[in-house]
């Protein structure tokens, strides 16, 4: 497993606010101890809201709102994509603009943003490239409203390349990817899908409505 794949499962696993102990941690993922040690480590080098120790365990914790500022989810979703493309760009000056753009805003982020200012670095969070998320974005937004079934083409960590039908439900930001949690139809279960991993996505002209089971809060990480 990569490095970038573990650190996004770790995320998965915090997501919960509960406290989890490293060799817990470690025996899921297949992956020694120290390993997590190392792992939990970066996060919080990232920026990442984890607490706890070694011998304990680790969480993530809830961080104050932004005052005075009040951002929608849209704003919000603009600002880390803009952030984003322009901590790319060749001109190093915007890329420093950027990074001391998120950290004067990613101090008071709340936590289920994940969104910290280092976060956006390579070096600290490998996780692939940011702008790959911006294509499908509108679409599974769009769709998450409709309640419209999504046919993606989506290739999987070891490079296989699948089709789905899903229930788009919930999209999150996690620090440099965004995810977007469903049913699958496929899975007859609920999956978290990466947009940078998408090949295509595609809305379907079927809808679908709430069923106990198969919906949001239903889902449990």
């Amino acid at each position: 497993m990569r490095r970038s794949d573990r650190l996004f499962d770790i995320l998965q696993i915090l997501r919960d606010g509960k406290l989890h102990r490293a060799q817990d941690i470690a025996a899921r993922l297949e992956v020694s101890t120290r390993s997590i040690y190392r792992d939990m480590d970066t996060l919080v080098a990232a920026g990442v809201p984890v607490q706890g120790e070694r011998g304990v365990g680790y969480m993530v914790t809830e961080e104050i709102t932004l005052p005075p500022l009040n951002l929608t989810v849209a704003e919000l979703e603009a600002l880390n994509l803009g952030l984003a493309v322009v901590a790319q760009a060749a001109d190093e000056t915007l890329k420093a603009a950027a990074d001391t753009l998120a950290a004067k805003v990613d101090a008071v982020l709340p936590t289920r943003t994940i969104a910290q200012a280092d976060a956006w670095k390579f070096e600290v969070y490998p996780f692939a490239d940011a702008t790959r998320n911006l294509a499908h974005m509108p679409l599974l937004r769009a769709a998450i409203k409709a309640r419209q079934k999504v046919r993606l083409t989506y290739t999987s960590r070891k490079g296989a390349v699948t089709g789905r039908v899903i229930r788009p439900l919930h999209m999150e930001y996690w620090g440099h990817v965004w995810t977007i949690t469903s049913w699958c139809e496929l899975r007859n279960d609920f999956r978290v899908f990466r947009l940078d991993l998408m090949e295509s996505t595609e809305a379907l002209p079927e809808l679908f409505v709430d069923e106990p089971g198969k919906r949001i809060e239903d889902y449990v990480p």
